[in-house]
């Protein structure tokens, strides 16, 4: 009979905490690969309506509290209506920073995070060739930008390996040709690697 009252109990622990084992995320030392891209300044998809979009690559490592640190690179362009053609103007960066997980869910699903990072690269206006196709000349010349960004972001696991994000943020750079400012906004994937 004590047999019996032992395993019944096993069973009643058992069924009580089915469904609330957590995954394990946001993990000390576990790395991330994310790929994002989106709009900047708008959702301007054609050259008609000043085109401008960038793409990023970074890795993300967690630290303790599951807030991380991220590496990456950037590519920005913008374009810029000058008579009847349109000007790149393209800025490749490198940013390091740290996010702060502030909140998430109790499945460990959804993480909504803040975030800092520095920033410096290289702008380039029109390819570098100042000279336009109409005798006029470009004052400005490609430069070294630096700066800084805040994101905000959410982040929403697929499977334990998949990460679906979404982001937002504020760039302000010295040293551009261009607005001091950039709102992007874009969406990713991040591949938890480890």
């Amino acid at each position: 009979m004590n047999r019996i009252k032992k395993y019944l109990l096993v069973m009643a622990v058992s069924i009580i905490y089915i469904g609330t084992a957590s995954a394990q995320r946001y993990l000390p030392g576990q790395r991330g690969l994310e790929f994002t891209g989106g709009f900047v300044n708008g959702f301007k998809i054609s050259k008609e309506d000043g085109q401008a979009f960038y793409g990023n690559v970074s890795m993300s490592t967690y630290t303790k509290k599951g807030n991380r640190w991220v590496f990456g690179t950037e590519y920005m362009q913008k374009q810029f209506e000058y008579r009847d053609v349109y000007l790149p103007v393209a800025q490749i960066t490198v940013e390091g920073g740290h996010y702060f997980k502030f909140l998430s869910d109790g499945s460990k699903t959804l993480f909504f995070s803040i975030g800092g990072s520095a920033i410096t690269g290289y702008e380039t206006l029109n390819w570098g060739k100042r000279l336009l196709y109409d005798g006029a000349m470009l004052e400005d010349k490609d430069s070294f930008i630096y700066g800084g960004a805040i994101s905000f972001e959410i982040e929403t696991y697929l499977s334990d390996r998949f990460v679906f994000l979404v982001r937002a943020r504020e760039r302000i750079i010295f040293g551009s040709a261009i607005n001091r400012f950039h709102f992007q906004v874009g969406a990713g994937i991040k591949v938890i690697i480890n």
